[in-house]
C-alpha cells in the first residue's frame, strides 16, 4: 500500500512541476526532457508514470480543474448562502482562477490550435473537460428554482449564458491579456439579478 501512496504522490508532484514548465515554455517548447530534469529524474523513469508530454498536460490541467471543483462543490452545500449568492460565489471564484492562471490559458490556446492543425476537433475536447463545470451550474440554476429563488427558465439556456461569461473572459484574459475579469463580474451580477426572484 506505501508503495501506491508513494507512486500517487510522486504523480502529483511531477504534474506540479509540469505545469510550471508549461507555463514558463508553453507547450511546444516543453520537452519530456525538461520536465525529467525539473522533477530531478531521468526520461526512462518519468516514463513510468506517463506515456507521453499530452498526458502529462491534460493530467496536469485536470489536477487543476479537480481542486477548483472541490472548492466549487463545498460553496454549493454552503447552506448559509442564498442561491445568487452561490451561483455568483461559483461564477467568480472560476473567473479569479483564470485570471491567477492567465499563462496557463496561453498554453492551452496553443494546444488547442495544434489540435486543430491536425483535423482534430478542439471543441470536443474542451467539451469533455468542462462537462463537470457545465453540471455545476445546471445544479445551482435547478436547485435555485426549484426552491423559488430562480425564475422559471430554460436551465440549458441560462447555463450556456453564465458558461458564454467564463468563456468570454477567458478570451480577454488569454488573447486580449487583460488582467482583470472585473466588468465579466458585473456582467455576471446582472444577469444573476435578472434571474433571481426578488422577494
Amino acid at each position: 500500500m506505501a508503495i501506491v501512496v508513494e507512486h500517487e504522490k510522486r504523480r502529483y508532484e511531477i504534474l506540479e512541476r509540469a505545469l510550471d514548465i508549461f507555463v514558463e515554455e508553453g507547450y511546444e517548447d516543453a520537452t519530456f526532457q525538461k520536465i525529467a530534469d525539473r522533477c530531478g529524474i531521468t526520461r526512462t523513469t518519468l516514463y513510468l508514470y506517463f506515456k507521453n508530454k499530452r498526458e502529462i498536460f491534460v493530467w496536469s490541467i485536470k489536477q487543476l480543474t479537480d481542486g477548483v471543483e472541490k472548492y466549487l462543490r463545498e460553496v454549493m452545500a454552503n447552506d448559509s448562502l442564498t442561491y445568487a449568492e452561490r451561483l455568483e460565489r461559483v461564477m467568480f471564484t472560476i473567473l479569479d482562477r483564470c485570471t491567477e492562471n492567465r499563462k496557463l490559458f496561453n498554453v492551452v490556446l496553443t494546444y488547442l490550435l495544434q489540435v486543430q492543425k491536425t483535423g482534430k476537433d478542439p471543441d470536443s475536447r474542451v467539451k469533455r473537460r468542462t462537462i463537470r463545470l457545465r453540471h455545476l451550474l445546471s445544479q445551482i440554476i435547478i436547485a435555485g428554482k426549484s426552491a423559488g429563488a430562480f425564475r422559471d427558465c430554460n436551465v440549458k439556456d441560462a447555463n450556456e449564458l453564465f458558461y458564454g461569461m467564463v468563456e468570454s473572459a477567458i478570451f480577454r484574459i488569454a488573447i486580449l491579456d487583460r488582467e482583470s475579469s472585473e466588468d465579466v463580474k458585473q456582467a455576471i451580477s446582472l444577469a444573476i439579478q435578472g434571474l433571481s426572484i426578488s422577494t
